[in-house]
């Protein structure tokens, strides 16, 4: 039988895996952040642009929809975060929007803006679209300052009654103050950038830029070793907050992470399968000339590690987004999920996700029978 701790538990692995599969997406706005660095001249430039106008689809899409599963299952972190910290949800749903336009008008007859307006913004999109990406996705084991009446969600409807309050007049940009935050940051932005360069030398068909995109994966691959080392090793050696399973106390525990992983051996092997697998793409692509699959390899490696990473913020008795403002406050997998209905309604709807996945992949490989060069730009009929 189906129980309802079973349904939550299977979201926060579905919001893991999309949260993952994000990530690993970010490669598109990584590539936009190198477009002035990596490119010599214009039609390098136009080629990075094109290789990357055929995929950001896929990130925006992504990203949409783990903000609508995330409303869906978990209401109340929707409600909390969103309405608590939305100068920083703000800022960077808007580098995403500003993305949208730029692919879209860059090219357009009669813009009178020109394109280095737009690849002005593509380049806006890509450093601080996925920098905040990664401050917020460490809020999720530094927290955040807020409060939570949980007497009041009874009320909810009624007028004059507020569930969450921001304890912070900065709404989320003081999330910016923190340094492991900011650690996670900038391991993001890294591993958007060396996830794109190793798709370019995959992707295109350009001696100059693959030469150049294999330079780049050490470049980036090694900024971002370091910062997601000091990240996870503060994470792992400093306090979490754990949930009593009787009491739902919430406490600060140490190194309480580091046992989530000691606990469920299986996330802890995945973990480490996920990192390897994202170092021997890395390596693989700066040593071996002839090899170009490095972006399959380190990619499958980050939408596992993610998604191991925050099975470990939400299970085993944590609470996946903390307050530091006030502990009890703090969400978890138990009080801040959908209705038991909801979650089995959607649940069932989830059964076709593989269908949707599959279609992906499909189209993803129908779209890269020959790799991208300025010849094919030209007899191109969709080009940005």
């Amino acid at each position: 039988m189906i129980t309802y701790d079973f349904l939550q538990k299977y979201w926060w692995f579905i919001m893991s895996f999309l949260g993952g599969l994000l990530v690993f997406l970010l490669f598109v706005q990584g590539g936009q952040s190198m477009l002035g660095s990596l490119s010599r001249k214009e039609d390098e430039k136009k080629l990075l642009i094109n290789a990357l106008g055929r995929k950001w689809e896929y990130t925006f899409t992504t990203l949409v929809t783990f903000g609508g599963a995330f409303f869906a299952s978990f209401p109340l972190f929707y409600s909390t975060s969103f309405g608590g910290a939305y100068w920083a949800w703000m800022i960077l749903l808007f580098c995403f929007v500003l993305q949208a336009v730029s692919y879209e008008f860059q090219s357009k007859p009669g813009n009178i803006f020109g394109p280095n307006v737009y690849r002005a913004f593509l380049f806006v999109n890509g450093v601080l679209g996925t920098f905040l990406l990664g401050v917020l996705v460490a809020t999720f084991f530094t927290g955040s300052e807020f409060t939570v009446g949980k007497g009041n969600i009874a009320g909810l409807g009624t007028s004059g009654i507020v569930i969450s309050q921001w304890q912070n007049p900065l709404h989320g940009l003081e999330l910016l103050g923190n340094l492991r935050n900011l650690c996670m940051g900038i391991a993001i932005l890294f591993l958007a950038r060396t996830l794109a360069s190793l798709f370019f030398v995959n992707r295109l068909n350009h001696e100059v830029l693959e030469k150049r995109s294999r330079k780049f994966v050490l470049y980036n691959g090694l900024p971002f070793v370091l910062f997601f080392l000091v990240f996870l090793i503060w994470t792992l050696l400093g306090k979490g907050y754990a949930v009593d399973p009787v009491t739902k106390i919430v406490s600060l525990e140490e190194m309480k992470y580091l046992q989530n992983f000691l606990d469920m051996p299986w996330v802890m092997a995945l973990f480490i399968l996920g990192v390897l697998a994202v170092l021997c793409g890395i390596f693989l692509t700066v040593f071996n000339q002839r090899f170009k699959k490095g972006i399959w390899l380190t990619g499958a490696g980050t939408v596992v590690t993610v998604t191991m990473l925050l099975l470990v913020a939400g299970y085993n008795n944590t609470a996946y987004y903390p307050s530091s403002a006030d502990l009890q406050s703090s969400l978890t997998l138990q009080n801040s999920s959908s209705s038991e209905f909801t979650l089995s309604a959607m649940t069932v709807v989830s059964l076709f996700v593989p269908v949707v996945i599959a279609y992906i992949v499909y189209a993803w490989g129908a779209l890269e029978k020959k790799k991208l060069g300025l010849d094919e730009l030209d007899t191109d009929g969709k080009a940005y």
